[in-house]
């Protein structure tokens, strides 16, 4: 159970309040099965789900906004291709998501994560598959291990979070390659300047081909074609 603190400040105090050794190794200790625990819930879920795409984007997005009605636009067709939906079970885009894999009859999956603001789980999750999570590294695991490509929409520093994440692992060759899309020209343009300026010609701190990481789109037919024509050549086959 968390903790309730009146402000920020009272949080940070408690942060530094000396502990003895053993209140440490405790707490330390206890804290193992906890993770242990939200792992083995994740995998033996996750499991079996099939083939699935996960979407991002910010939480803080209205049902109103263009990239709502294109995010559900986006897990509608995805759905109908034949892939299931993963996104972190929240609102905004999310929600935008899980409501566009619900109406195209396919699997919707939430990893929801417990926040003291934004988040509470959307009703458009199954609800066989709708998991909590009290740690983000293993809300992130369940992410990568069970997705077969990322479609990032607009969003904040979560999303920014989740995308660099994914290229590292893949410029690293900690996993494998897989589809990595953002959706969004105007939005995503000046991060992509200051990357191939900045990083690639002017500091040299990552190559030029990294940058092949990644592909931008502005519509849902182009997602569904940049996954199938990745997966064409791999023995993938979708949900059903």
């Amino acid at each position: 159970m968390r903790e309730e603190f009146k402000n920020e400040d009272e949080k940070i105090q408690d942060k530094f309040k000396q502990k003895s050794w053993t209140e440490v190794k405790t707490n330390d200790s206890w804290a193992i099965f906890k993770i242990m625990s939200e792992f083995v819930n994740g995998y033996e879920k996750m499991g079996r789900i099939g083939p699935c795409i996960s979407i991002f984007g910010s939480a803080r997005t209205k049902t109103t906004d263009p990239n709502y009605l294109l995010a559900e636009e986006i897990a509608f067709k995805v759905s109908k291709a034949g892939y299931g939906v993963i996104t972190g079970g929240g609102p905004g885009i999310m929600e935008a998501g899980n409501k566009g894999a619900h109406l195209g009859k396919g699997i919707s999956v939430g990893l929801n994560i417990e926040l003291p603001f934004e988040q509470h789980f959307n009703p458009y999750i199954d609800h066989d598959k709708n998991i909590q999570f009290d740690y983000f590294f293993v809300r992130k695991v369940m992410f990568v291990k069970y997705s077969q490509g990322f479609v990032v929409m607009p969003g904040g520093f979560g999303t920014l979070d989740e995308l660099f994440e994914a290229i590292t692992l893949i410029q690293t060759k900690k996993i494998a390659k897989f589809p990595i899309i953002l959706v969004g020209t105007t939005f995503w343009s000046g991060m992509l300047d200051w990357i191939k300026n900045v990083l690639v010609n002017e500091y040299k701190t990552i190559s030029p081909e990294d940058l092949d990481l990644i592909q931008v789109v502005d519509s849902a037919d182009e997602v569904v074609e940049k996954i199938d024509a990745f997966y064409k050549k791999y023995t993938l086959k979708p949900n059903f």
